[in-house]
């Protein structure tokens, strides 16, 4: 299996429901360092995995609309505790739309799964990976 990945960050704020979250049921700021990684048993026509200029373009457009938000104001996630786990399948779903709509190129067709991690410290971080 090839996999290529891109790397970016963005930094929202949020605030958790329920007592599981003990003290980010507050308001606080999180910086996420994110990875993206596409996979796929075979190189395409091209000798790559995905376009990497493409992939770190589309990562860098989908996180930019949700950097410096608070995402308690998005409409989007009315109701949701926007954790870093529900946000590694939020940026996953972005991606893979992105990919069925050529965003990433036509060899990005090929691709048999996308790995989206998010670094919330040097000590914790949250993935959801699917096909896409």
């Amino acid at each position: 299996m090839y996999s290529l990945n891109v790397r970016d960050h963005f930094m929202i704020a949020h605030s958790f429901a329920g007592e599981a979250f003990g003290p980010a049921q507050k308001l606080h700021g999180a910086t996420y360092v994110v990875d993206a990684t596409f996979a796929r048993p075979e190189l395409d026509a091209d000798g790559m995995v995905v376009d990497i200029g493409r992939a770190g373009e589309v990562l860098k457009e989908i996180l930019g609309d949700l950097n410096y938000r608070n995402l308690d104001d998005e409409p989007a996630f009315a109701g949701r505790n926007t954790t870093t786990e529900f946000l590694a399948r939020e940026i996953f779903e972005r991606l893979a739309a992105a990919m069925r709509s050529g965003a990433l190129g036509a060899g990005a067709a090929g691709l048999t799964s996308i790995a989206v991690t998010l670094h919330e410290s040097h000590v914790a971080w949250g993935r959801y990976e699917g096909r896409p």
